[in-house]
């Protein structure tokens, strides 16, 4: 009796610490309200913080155990990326991490690449891809995001996948969706309305290339 008393109480004080450690979620208006310089604990997710500086500047900073080494990983500044953006990223980085796969090195071999393209003009296969990944992170439906990469592949890429996206054209398009259109609606709706998602953004990113 004496020995299973001692473990109920060494349970609860483990349920006690755990609980102590574990950061009130913060509501939106409340993250707000930060002002104090240091690291804030928003809740959430574990290890997301708001960072705030002496100057008053306010980051977003997840600590992560990558290996045995805790490691920040800057998610933008606020209040330009909102308190649910900067869950949800959080929520994206420990999902790699989950899958053996280092957040910060995956982002900066992103950016690295979107780098190189720079250099060429941008694919349209090329573009798509690097659109689907500035975006999946708002995505929280793992089969939006698939469906959204393989509905390119399958319809689009064939046509216009290796056309620098400064050269696809309105028939182009046409050509894609014509086959599909009386026979598959909502597909070639949806088709359309990616296609058109990235070329935008594309044009968008154009000047900042230049």
């Amino acid at each position: 009796m004496v020995v299973q008393s001692l473990a109920q109480s060494v349970a609860q004080l483990v349920v006690k610490v755990i609980m102590a450690r574990k950061a009130k979620d913060l509501s939106a208006l409340e993250v707000a309200r930060l002002s104090g310089r240091g690291h804030h604990a928003v809740g959430g997710v574990a290890g997301l913080y708001l960072y705030v500086t002496d100057s008053g500047s306010r980051s977003w900073v997840l600590r992560i155990m990558i290996g045995d080494k805790r490691r920040h990983m800057g998610l933008g500044s606020f209040p330009e990326v909102t308190l649910a953006q900067a869950r949800s990223k959080a929520r994206e980085a420990k999902g790699w991490l989950e899958q053996g796969v280092d957040p910060i090195e995956r982002r900066t071999a992103l950016m690295a690449s979107l780098k190189a393209q720079q250099v060429l003009p941008m694919t349209f296969e090329q573009a798509a891809t690097a659109y689907i990944a500035t975006r999946e992170s708002e995505w929280k439906n793992l089969k939006h995001r698939a469906q959204w990469a393989s509905t390119l592949k399958a319809y689009a890429y064939l046509h216009i996948g290796t056309t620098p996206v400064q050269d696809v054209t309105t028939e182009q398009i046409l050509a894609i969706l014509r086959p599909i259109w009386t026979t598959k609606s909502e597909t070639a709706s949806r088709l359309r309305g990616r296609i058109e998602a990235v070329l935008e953004w594309a044009i968008l990113l154009a000047p900042i290339q230049n």
